[in-house]
């Protein structure tokens, strides 16, 4: 499985730390990527079986015909951050101020979302395009750019630098990542799938009953919070998986399709497969 260091993926790492995994009987190889760029070539071209993503890129991937199904939710959020020094302290000053974005994916997509809820039009912002994501957090730094949306724990380190959040999606009601696989996994490897799940869930029950200090560990290591932060990170409240919500599908695809990036007749609900969480809903009552 192919992932981005965002706590997002935390239940799955949980899960393999603790020896949920080998207890399952399962090997789950989770490969870290630091651009969404590098993670979609390395799907597309069947390095790796699955990995999380937003809607938007599956969705993209799936228009240009790579097979895929999304079989989960997962629970993350992103963070408007504005440089220290900005002065910038509503959603509403941000216009005409220079915000990197990741062209075409969530972080562009909840940009659009967060200064429409400001009377900001799309093109009164500037948006450097700049898909890595330490990068982006350099820029900050270094003040050559004014603000840009990140997961932690990236949001956590630039506000432990006196950086500021305006806002974030887990404020705004919004969810837009899940876990994809390929047609391909999904039909070789669904016993296997099935047990990744049941081992996340696990990871979740693991995580909802042990203190985050018992964590420190695995959030350095595999996450990359500074050890500083490790104790103080809020994380998200953790839930058993579940497949996304078809609003937030919705509102995805129509994202898309304004911006012509997929066609007008895409089936986003087809891009589901509900087989897993039913399959592993009835394990857990057996």
């Amino acid at each position: 499985m192919g992932v981005m260091p965002s706590v997002d993926y935390l239940p799955f790492i949980v899960a393999q730390k603790a020896g949920i995994y080998d207890t399952l009987g399962l090997t789950v190889n989770l490969i870290k990527y630091y651009s969404s760029t590098d993670r979609d070539h390395a799907f597309q071209s069947a390095q790796i079986d699955g990995t999380i993503t937003d809607f938007l890129s599956a969705f993209q991937l799936k228009s240009s015909g790579i097979p895929l199904k999304i079989i989960m939710s997962n629970e993350s959020y992103l963070c408007m951050i504005v440089r220290n020094g900005s002065n910038i302290t509503s959603v509403k000053e941000l216009k005409n101020k220079n915000i990197a974005v990741s062209g075409n994916t969530v972080v562009d997509y909840t940009t659009d979302f967060i200064i429409k809820t400001a009377g900001i039009l799309p093109q009164q912002v500037n948006r450097p395009e700049i898909d890595n994501i330490p990068l982006r957090l350099l820029m900050l730094e270094n003040g050559q750019i004014d603000a840009s949306l990140f997961p932690d724990p990236y949001a956590t380190i630039a506000m432990s630098n006196g950086h500021k959040s305006l806002t974030s999606t887990s404020e705004l009601n919004i969810s837009v990542t899940g876990t994809v696989f390929s047609a391909k996994a999904l039909k070789e490897k669904k016993k296997e799938i099935e047990l990744l799940i049941k081992g996340y869930n696990l990871g979740v029950d693991y995580i909802q009953n042990h203190p985050t200090d018992s964590l420190k560990e695995i959030l350095i290591e595999e996450i990359g919070i500074p050890e500083a932060l490790a104790g103080i990170i809020a994380l998200p409240q953790y839930t058993h998986a579940s497949l996304p919500s078809m609003d937030d599908l919705e509102k995805c695809a129509s994202w898309l399709i304004e911006k012509n990036i997929i066609h007008k007749s895409f089936q986003y609900a087809n891009v589901i497969d509900s087989s897993y969480i039913q399959s592993e809903q009835v394990n857990i009552e057996k």
